[in-house]
C-alpha cells in the first residue's frame, strides 16, 4: 500500500513538473503572438529573404555583413515599390523586428525539445502522453515551415505575403497553443468530477459554440489582416453608412468575395464579433443560475470581461485605421478570449480527472 502511495505521489509530481513546462512554452507561443502582430503591422515580416533555420539564429556582425543583406532586400517587391531609397539604418530597423521574431521561434523550438528529451530519458512521460507531446513538436516544426512558406509568398511579386498562408501561419499558432494549453490542464486536473447536470449539459454545449464563434474570429481576423481589410470602413457601428456595405459581392465568382473582397472579409470578422457580444453575455447569465464550482463561475466572469476588452480594442483599432499598438494589442486579446474559452471548456467537461499513470 504504501508503495503504491508512493508511486502515486511520484506520478503526481511528475504530472505537475510536465505541466509547469507546457505552461511556459504556452507564455512563449502566446509572446510570439504578440511579437507576430508587432512584424506584420510594421511591415518588417519581410526584411529576412532567406531561411536559415541554423545559420540565421546568428545576426550580422560587421558593416559587410549589414550591407550584403540590405541588398538582397533591395531586390525584393516590398523595396522596389514601397520601400524605395530606404537607408541602412531604416533597414535595421525592421531586420532587427523579424530577426527577434524568427530567434524567439527557435528558443520556443530549444524550450519545448530539451525538456521533452529529458522526461523521456528519465522515464516521466508514458507512450500516451509521449505521443501527444511528439505530435506538438512536429506542429511546431511544421509552423517554422509555414512561417517561411508565408514570407515567401511576399517575395516574388506583390510586396506583402498570401492572406491564405498568414492565415494558415496564425491558425496553426493557435492551434499548438490549444494543446499545449489542454494537455498541461489535463495533467492538472482534479480528480472529483464535475456534476453533470441538465444546466452543465447546456452549458458545455454553449462553451462548445462560443469557442467555434472565437476560433472563426480569429480565422477572419486573419483575412483581415491579410488584405488590410481593417484600412478600409473605418467606422462603427456602421460600415461607412451601412449595415450591410454594397461592395459586398462585387467580385466574380461570389465565393471569392469571402476571401479577397475587403468589404466582405471585415463584415464577416464584425458578425463573428456581433454573435460572440450576443452569446457571451447569455450563457454568462445562465451560469449564475447553475450549481457550478467557484472556479467556473469566476472564469465566466473573465470571460465576460476578457470579451468586452476585446471588443472594445477592436472598435478602437479600426476607428485608429489599426496604429501598431493598437493593432498587436487586439491580436493578442483575441489569444486571450480563446485562452479562457479553453479553460472553461476544461472546466466544464466532467471527466474525472488524470490518471496516476504518467
Amino acid at each position: 500500500m504504501n508503495a503504491s502511495i508512493a508511486r502515486g505521489a511520484a506520478a503526481d509530481a511528475a504530472h505537475i513538473r510536465i505541466a509547469t513546462w507546457l505552461l511556459a512554452c504556452c507564455a512563449l507561443v502566446f509572446a510570439m503572438v504578440a511579437l507576430g502582430g508587432v512584424t506584420r503591422l510594421t511591415r518588417s515580416g519581410l526584411s529576412i529573404v532567406e531561411w536559415q533555420p541554423l545559420i540565421g539564429a546568428l545576426p550580422p556582425f560587421s558593416e559587410s555583413d549589414w550591407l550584403e543583406l540590405f541588398e538582397k532586400y533591395k531586390n525584393t517587391p516590398e523595396y522596389l515599390q514601397v520601400n524605395t531609397g530606404m537607408t541602412l539604418e531604416g533597414f535595421k530597423g525592421i531586420f532587427w523586428l523579424e530577426y527577434f521574431h524568427r530567434l524567439l521561434g527557435r528558443v520556443i523550438g530549444i524550450v519545448f525539445f530539451v525538456p521533452f528529451a529529458w522526461f523521456i530519458f528519465r522515464r516521466m512521460i508514458g507512450l500516451r502522453l509521449g505521443l501527444q507531446l511528439g505530435g506538438i513538436f512536429v506542429l511546431g516544426a511544421l509552423q517554422g515551415f509555414m512561417g517561411w512558406y508565408m514570407v515567401k509568398s511576399g517575395l516574388i511579386h506583390e510586396p506583402r505575403v498570401s492572406h491564405f498562408r498568414l492565415t494558415a501561419h496564425l491558425a496553426l499558432a493557435f492551434g499548438i497553443y490549444a494543446a499545449m494549453l489542454w494537455t498541461a490542464l489535463d495533467l492538472m486536473a482534479p480528480r472529483k468530477a464535475l456534476t453533470d447536470s441538465p444546466a452543465v449539459r447546456r452549458l458545455r454545449l454553449w462553451m462548445y459554440w462560443i469557442t467555434g464563434l472565437v476560433v472563426m474570429m480569429v480565422l477572419t481576423g486573419g483575412f483581415v489582416a491579410g488584405i488590410r481589410a481593417g484600412l478600409a470602413y473605418n467606422t462603427f457601428p456602421l460600415m461607412n453608412g451601412h449595415i450591410v456595405p454594397p461592395e459586398i459581392f462585387m467580385l466574380e465568382p461570389w465565393y471569392s468575395n469571402f476571401f479577397n473582397n475587403m468589404a466582405t472579409v471585415q463584415f464577416n470578422h464584425r458578425l463573428f464579433a456581433w454573435a460572440l457580444m450576443f452569446a457571451v453575455p447569455v450563457v454568462w447569465w445562465r451560469a449564475r443560475h447553475a450549481s457550478l464550482p467557484s472556479r467556473a463561475v469566476m472564469l465566466f466572469h473573465v470571460l465576460l470581461a476578457t470579451l468586452a476588452v476585446q471588443v472594445t480594442l477592436g472598435i478602437t483599432t479600426l476607428l485608429y485605421a489599426v496604429p501598431v499598438a493598437l493593432g498587436t494589442a487586439h491580436q493578442s486579446g483575441a489569444l486571450a478570449v480563446f485562452t479562457v474559452a479553453l479553460l472553461l471548456n476544461h472546466e466544464l467537461k466532467g471527466s474525472p480527472g488524470r490518471s496516476r499513470e504518467p
